[in-house]
Parts: structure tokens; sequence; C-alpha cells
């Protein structure tokens, strides 16, 4: 049989599956999909509804706009994906907890990274002398003379023994804040993520709803910009020597 028989033959037997009953393929179809697990896509994202945040896509089903600062971006998705946290804190066997979701941790670590990094870069710049004066701790050991830069500043603290007592206070209160996580988890507390209820100067007091939901929003907005900032500003002055110190151009 030539080649030009053959191509016949296959446009032929194309024509007689296309005509073929539907239900032979759905069934096939069915078959094929017996025994599959759920896609997991399903329960991830409500279909019905798009991301403000990324209108090409549709909204994680956790961002439903309820939480301060939600304009659902999440194009990975790993707010919908569902995991216990609490194993973090304490192992599971030691205690039956209701457990910490997905989202409620992430707020968490963003709003904390969002603090950390809006001091860092205050602290990065400032001791620099980015706004006018260079801000250090007393003694000589933490001069412009011994740490020229910020850039330079963790090699040599590490090699004197300072970034020990910084570590040993930074676990200090990681053990402290990770407590009332602890409590949540249990069912013991209602704490919303990442409040600790310190207020000094009272700037909530006798506030409505409304605005302390807009203050909550400012904090957060300008915590995530402090997170780019402080990312730009390590990348920046790594550069090169030249880009040391400020302005880091």
């Amino acid at each position: 049989m030539n080649s030009l028989s053959l191509a016949a033959f296959a446009m032929m037997a194309s024509g007689v599956v296309a005509f073929a009953p539907a239900s032979s393929t759905t069934s096939s179809s069915v078959e094929l999909n017996a025994g599959m697990p759920d896609r997991m896509w399903d329960s991830m994202v409500d279909k019905t509804e798009r991301s403000k945040a990324l209108p090409f896509l549709p909204r994680p089903v956790n961002l439903d706009g309820s939480m301060v600062g939600d304009v659902g971006f999440d194009p990975f998705y790993l707010s919908s994906i569902p995991k216990n946290f609490a194993g973090f804190l304490q192992p599971p066997s030691w205690e039956k907890t209701a457990g910490l979701p997905t989202l409620y941790w992430m707020r968490e670590a963003e709003l904390k990274h969002s603090r950390i990094c809006m001091l860092a870069w205050f602290g990065w710049v400032a001791t620099d002398g980015g706004f006018g004066v260079t801000l250090r701790f007393p003694g000589e050991i933490y001069s412009v003379e011994s740490i020229p830069t910020a850039y330079e500043a963790h090699n040599i603290l590490v090699g004197q023994g300072s970034m020990t007592f910084m570590l040993l206070a930074i676990g200090f209160i990681e053990f402290c804040t990770g407590a009332v996580l602890v409590e949540v988890s249990k069912g013991e507390s209602d704490r919303p993520a990442g409040n600790f209820g310190l207020d000094p100067m009272s700037f909530l007091k006798g506030k409505s709803e409304a605005e302390v939901k807009r203050m909550e929003l400012t904090e957060l907005l300008n915590g995530r910009l402090a997170m780019l900032a402080f990312s730009g500003v390590c990348t920046q002055t790594a550069l090169g020597d030249a880009h040391h110190a400020f302005p880091y151009l």
C-alpha cells in the first residue's frame, strides 16, 4: 500500500470517528477520570469573581475583601492552600488545637515583616546620615571610623560580637509573641492577626471602627512599601563599592 492509499484510509477513518455517537467519547472520559482526586484548584478559587488586583485571574477563595488591605493580590494562590500552621509553634502531639489557618498566618507574617522593614529602612538610612545627621550607638565600636557604612555593619558587628546580643533579644521577642498565637490556635483568644494591643501614644483611643480601619490600612500600605524599599536599598548598596554610602547612587 503506497503513501497515497494510507493517507486516504486515514481520512476515511477520521470521518467515521466524527460521526460516532458522543456517548462513547463521554463514557471513555468518565472512565479515565474515575478514581482521580478532585482538583484542588476548584476549592482554591471563586470562579464567579475576578481578582480586583489581577482581573485576568479568578479571585482567591479566601481573599473576599473582608480583611483590611485585601485587594485580591495572590497570583500564586498561596492563601488558598489549606494548612494548619499551629505545628510551627508546638508539635501537634502535645495538644489538640483548632489550629491556625493559612490566611491568618500570612497576615501575621505580613504585618511583622512590614513593621521590621519600616524600622530597618529608617535605621539603614539614618546610620548613613541620610537625614542630615549620622545616628549611631555611643561607643567607639559603633563610630563611623569603625563602621563606615550600614552595608558593612553586619559583618563587622558579627566579628566583634554585638550581633549575638541582637540575636538573643529577637529570639526572646519571638518566643513571647508566639505565646499569643498558641492561645489563638487553642481557641482561647479571638485576637486579630498582628494585633498586639500596642498603642502607647493612644492613637486609636476614642476612634470609630472606620477610623481604626483607616489607620490599619495606612500602616499596612506603608509596611508593604517599606518591604520593597528595604529590599531596594540592600540591592542598591551591594552593586559596588561606590554605592555603599548614602545616597547609594
